[in-house]
C-alpha cells in the first residue's frame, strides 16, 4: 500500500518530447519576446551613454527616453505631431534634475542625444531589428526578424517636421503588446472608476494616464486607414473591414464618452469631500486627464463621422483622375545599352545632348554692387602647384544583413532556371526548395511573386533571351507555411530577332 502510494505521488518525469507544434502553442512566447524587444532601445542608451565625450554616467537615460515617448504622445493630435525642439526643452529640467551642478548644454546634449537614439539617427530605415527565434508547425526552430519604431518623423504644415509615437511605443508605456484596443479601453476605465470609488487617486491618475494611452492608439488606427486611402483606395478594405471598424468605433466613443461623465462626476465628489490637499491636487489632475480624455473622443467621433464622405471623394478622385502623359524614362535600355556599341565620337553627341537636357537649369545667383565690388577689389589667393592636401576619408564598413546569402540565390536560380516547355507549380518548387535548406522556400517564394508582374519592355530594351513569369490559374496553395495561389512557374523566350532589329534602328 505503501508503495502505490509512493508511486502515486511520484512527479511525473520529463520526456524529451519536441515542444508543441503550431504557431499558437508558441505565441505567447513570440509575444513576449517581442514585447523585450520594444524596450531593448531603452536599455541600450544607458549602455552607450559610455560613448559620449564625457561624464554621462549620472544621467539615467532609459528614465529620459520614457518621459521623450510619453511627452511626444500626449502632443499628438489626430492631424499634427510634436515639434522637436519642444520636446528637447521639455526634456531639460528632467535631464537637469538628474544632475544640477552640471552647465544647461551639456542638458541639452543628452536631451537631444536620447531623442535622437529613439528616432534611431543614422540608420538607413530609421527602424530597429529584433531576432527572435520560435517553432514551425512541424516543430521545427526557426529565427524570425521582428522590425519595428518607436518615434516617426512624419512632415508637418509649411515644411515642418513632426514627431510621432508608434504603436510600439504606446506599448511600451502602457506595458502591454499587440492588445486589442477597445477592450484595453474598456478594462483601464472599470479599473479608473473602482479606484476613484475606493479613494485611491494615485493609482487612478496612473490607470487614467493609461487609458487616455489607449485612445491614442485608437485615434492612430484610424488615421493611419484613412492615409492608406487617400494613396491607394483599393489599399483599404471598405467593403467590410472599415465600415465595422467605424461603427465599432462609434459604438465604443458613445459608450466611453458616457462612462468618461460619470467618472467625471464621481472625481469632482471625491476632491469636494476631502480633506486632504493631496487628494485635491491628484482630484484636479484627474479632472484635467478625463478633460482630455473626452476631448480626444469627440475628435475621434468627428474624424469618424467624415470616414464616409472622404472615401466616396477619394474613390471618384483616383477613379477619374486623368493617366500619366509620359511614361517613365529607362535609363540603361533607353540611352545606356545602345550607345555602348557605337564608337566615341558618335556618342558624345548623344550623352551632351542629354546632360545639356537632363541637368535642369541654374538659377543665377542675385548681384549687388557690393558684392561685385568686394569680388573686384579682392586680390586673388595664392594657389598651390599641387592643390590642396585630399583629406583621408572615413571608411566604414557598411554591416551585410542581408536574409539571404549568395549561396542561397544561386540555389533559387537554379531552381527557376525552368526549360520553356516545361512549367512547375509554385508547391513543386517550394518542396524542392525545402529539401535543400529550410529558409530557401522564401526566397523561392519572394521571386514568384515578383514574377507575377514581370518587366516584359524592360527586358526587351536590355537584350535578356528569356524572362520568368508567373501566371495565378485559380489553385489554391496547399503549403504548410505559405498560403494564396499556387502559381504556375515558367520561362518565355523573347524575341532575339527583334531586339537586335531594334538596336540597329537605334545605331
Amino acid at each position: 500500500m505503501m508503495s502505490s502510494a509512493a508511486t502515486e505521488a511520484a512527479p511525473p518525469q520529463l520526456s524529451g518530447a519536441r515542444p508543441a507544434p503550431g504557431p499558437a502553442a508558441d505565441e505567447g512566447l513570440a509575444r513576449r519576446l517581442r514585447a523585450l524587444a520594444c524596450t531593448a532601445p531603452l536599455h541600450d542608451l544607458d549602455t552607450r551613454k559610455a560613448s559620449l565625450a564625457g561624464e554621462y554616467a549620472v544621467y539615467g537615460m532609459a528614465e529620459i527616453a520614457l518621459a521623450a515617448i510619453d511627452l511626444i504622445t500626449l502632443s499628438m493630435d489626430f492631424d499634427t505631431g510634436a515639434d522637436p525642439d519642444q520636446v528637447v526643452a521639455r526634456l531639460l529640467p528632467r535631464a537637469a534634475a538628474q544632475a544640477p551642478g552640471r552647465p544647461a548644454a551639456e542638458h541639452e546634449r543628452v536631451a537631444r542625444w536620447v531623442l535622437e537614439s529613439l528616432l534611431n539617427v543614422g540608420s538607413v530605415d530609421r527602424g530597429f531589428r529584433a531576432v527572435y527565434g520560435t517553432f514551425t508547425p512541424e516543430g521545427d526552430y526557426v529565427r524570425r526578424d521582428y522590425d519595428f519604431k518607436l518615434i516617426e518623423e512624419v512632415p508637418g504644415y509649411g515644411g515642418a517636421i513632426w514627431l510621432r509615437t508608434t504603436d510600439e511605443a504606446v506599448n511600451v508605456l502602457v506595458g502591454a503588446l499587440d492588445t486589442d484596443v477597445t477592450s484595453a479601453q474598456i478594462a483601464a476605465e472599470v479599473k479608473l472608476d473602482v479606484l476613484i470609488a475606493r479613494g485611491r487617486l494615485a493609482d487612478a491618475q496612473l490607470a487614467a494616464e493609461q487609458a487616455r494611452y489607449r485612445t491614442v492608439q485608437y485615434s492612430e488606427t484610424l488615421r493611419r486607414a484613412l492615409d492608406a486611402t487617400r494613396r491607394n483606395v483599393r489599399a483599404v478594405d471598405w467593403l467590410a473591414a472599415v465600415p465595422d471598424m467605424i461603427a465599432e468605433a462609434l459604438d465604443h466613443v458613445a459608450d466611453r464618452y458616457r462612462h468618461e461623465n460619470a467618472i467625471l462626476t464621481n472625481i469632482r465628489k471625491a476632491r469636494d469631500e476631502t480633506e486632504d490637499p493631496g487628494h485635491k491636487r491628484r482630484a484636479a489632475e484627474l479632472v484635467d486627464i478625463v478633460k482630455d480624455c473626452i476631448r480626444r473622443h469627440t475628435q475621434l467621433q468627428s474624424r469618424l463621422l467624415e470616414a464616409g464622405p472622404l472615401f466616396r471623394a477619394e474613390q471618384d478622385r483616383q477613379a477619374f483622375a486623368p493617366p500619366t502623359p509620359h511614361s517613365g524614362l529607362d535609363l540603361y535600355g533607353q540611352l545606356l545599352a545602345p550607345l555602348l556599341p557605337l564608337p566615341v565620337e558618335q556618342a558624345a553627341r548623344v550623352t551632351d545632348a542629354w546632360f545639356a537636357r537632363g541637368t535642369g537649369g541654374r538659377t543665377p545667383a542675385s548681384v549687388r554692387l557690393a558684392d561685385l565690388v568686394g569680388l573686384l577689389l579682392t586680390p586673388p589667393a595664392e594657389r598651390k602647384h599641387l592643390g590642396d592636401e585630399m583629406p583621408e576619408p572615413d571608411l566604414i564598413a557598411t554591416p551585410d544583413d542581408s536574409r539571404f546569402t549568395e549561396e542561397q540565390l544561386t540555389a533559387a536560380t537554379e531552381l527557376l532556371d525552368l526549360p520553356p516547355d516545361a512549367p512547375r507549380r509554385l508547391s513543386g518548387l517550394l518542396a524542392a526548395a525545402r529539401a535543400r535548406d529550410p529558409d530557401l522556400p522564401y526566397l523561392v517564394a519572394l521571386l514568384a511573386v515578383h514574377a507575377a508582374s514581370p518587366p516584359v519592355g524592360t527586358a526587351y530594351r536590355q537584350g535578356e533571351p528569356r524572362l520568368l513569369f508567373a501566371v495565378d490559374d485559380g489553385t489554391e496553395l496547399d503549403d504548410p507555411h505559405f498560403g494564396g495561389a499556387d502559381l504556375v512557374v515558367g520561362t518565355a523566350l523573347l524575341d532575339a530577332a527583334g531586339m537586335a532589329a531594334d538596336r540597329t534602328e537605334a545605331r
